[in-house]
């Protein structure tokens, strides 16, 4: 079989000078390379999970979610301190409303500011002598990927930065055709497909996208699926967090209870507040 690389430039790859929430918000990293899938311009489409909407495009599925890497987001400091060495007043840079919740919930003292490029880009802003950025915040497993981890100041544990649905793992879509989903089958991680199936049932749940303060985090632990989920006021003024212990077989499932636990508790009113 001959692959060919096609690399298409999404809404998010060319707006560079606006946060992500003012684009557009869901499918502004993939909707045009589904586009191609489904007009058959491409056979293969590879996605940042946690950057692809809860509702699968019409006519096209995820044929694969290999395994996972490391879910966990870091930080990049120009000092190389700590988040809790940071200086008071200290100004972080992230184009997550997620991240920046949780930090300004975490650290009230910090100022959070937008941040955009790709990963090189906001590295070099980053360690700018003369930039307005003491830190900047980005997925571990990205900087893993493009063999930056050098870059990493620190890891953030889940009980300070927990990430978002579908986080580290990558999404191999195809159209919906037993050719493609037989062909995609071999690469495709059951544990890893489990936990990020979890987490997005539990974003859908809430009836958010993946521009909102939501965190989740899931692993299979035997017959067990253990399930966490957080919502952060976008001023970082209150959170909200959830987890549970579900059976492993039905994920969906899992994802949706934990959902309506966390609504139970009223995260909506905070999520009224990201909008």
């Amino acid at each position: 079989m001959e692959i060919e690389i096609i690399v298409i430039a999404t809404t998010g790859d060319r707006v560079t000078d606006k946060p992500l929430a003012q684009i557009g918000g869901a499918g502004v990293f993939t909707s045009a390379v589904e586009a191609a899938l489904r007009a058959g311009e491409i056979d293969i489409a590879v996605h940042s999970l946690k950057d692809l909407p809860t509702q699968s495009a019409p006519g096209v599925i995820i044929g694969a979610i290999p395994p996972r890497a490391d879910p966990r987001d870091a930080l990049v400091s120009r000092a190389g301190q700590s988040l809790d060495a940071l200086p008071h007043g200290a100004t972080i840079g992230t184009s997550s409303r997620r991240r920046a919740a949780q930090i300004r919930h975490y650290r009230r003292d910090l100022y959070v500011v937008d941040i955009r490029g790709n990963v090189d880009t906001r590295l070099a802003k980053a360690h700018d002598a003369h930039g307005v950025y003491d830190a900047i915040l980005l997925a571990r497993a990205g900087l893993e990927r493009l063999e930056r981890a050098d870059a990493i100041t620190e890891s953030l544990p889940f009980d300070v930065m927990l990430p978002a649905p579908g986080q580290a793992a990558l999404a191999v879509q195809c159209r919906d055709e037993a050719a493609w989903r037989d062909l995609l089958h071999p690469l495709h991680d059951a544990a890893a497909g489990a936990a990020v199936t979890a987490e997005r049932a539990f974003l859908s749940g809430l009836g958010g996208g993946c521009s909102l303060p939501v965190g989740a985090h899931a692993h299979i632990d035997g017959a067990a699926l253990h399930l966490r989920g957080r919502v952060t006021a976008f001023d970082g003024s209150a959170q909200i967090d959830v987890e549970g212990m579900f059976p492993a077989g039905d994920p969906s499932a899992a994802g949706t209870e934990l959902a309506a636990k966390a609504l139970a508790q009223g995260v909506l009113d905070l999520l009224k507040d990201a909008e």
